[in-house]
């Protein structure tokens, strides 16, 4: 018996090879370290960095604002003295890094978008969504990515 190749036939293989290929390159090989979510004492949330890395000390984080670790994708910031709070510095309207920390938010030059240093919240759009919270903890003088 013989089997025409038709146009749908190439069609549906190509697309079925390319879709394997993708799940295979974003597959990752199951390791989800980074990824997984877990609370802090303070409730905080992780989801990424590397675990246990010196940040910064904590006079390098000044009351009422922050300092953003780009590398890392983290901003930590001191709403009040020797309270210290971290998120992540991808903004949650388009994905850009946020770029400054002033007058008590959290700034994403891309649009606009404005968060508070204290809990991440947002207070300017067009951003409708909380910045992550990140786990960190201090310890004597470091700021340490939990």
């Amino acid at each position: 018996m013989t089997y025409e190749t038709t146009r749908r036939t190439v069609l549906l293989a190509t697309g079925a090879t390319t879709a394997a290929a993708l799940v295979a390159a974003c597959g990752g090989g199951g390791d989800d370290s980074g990824s997984a979510s877990t609370a802090s004492p303070t409730g905080q949330d992780t989801t990424g960095g590397p675990a246990g890395q010196v940040l910064a000390s904590i006079d390098e984080i000044p009351v009422g604002g922050g300092k953003i670790f780009k590398d890392e994708e983290v901003v930590v910031t001191q709403p009040e003295q020797g309270r210290f709070k971290a998120f992540s510095a991808i903004c949650t309207h388009q994905r850009c890094t946020v770029g400054s920390v002033s007058d008590g938010t959290i700034n994403c030059p891309c649009h606009g978008s404005k968060f508070k240093i204290a809990d991440g919240a947002v207070t300017h759009g067009p951003a409708t969504r909380p910045l992550p919270a990140e786990q960190i903890t201090v310890e004597g003088n470091s700021i340490r990515l939990a």
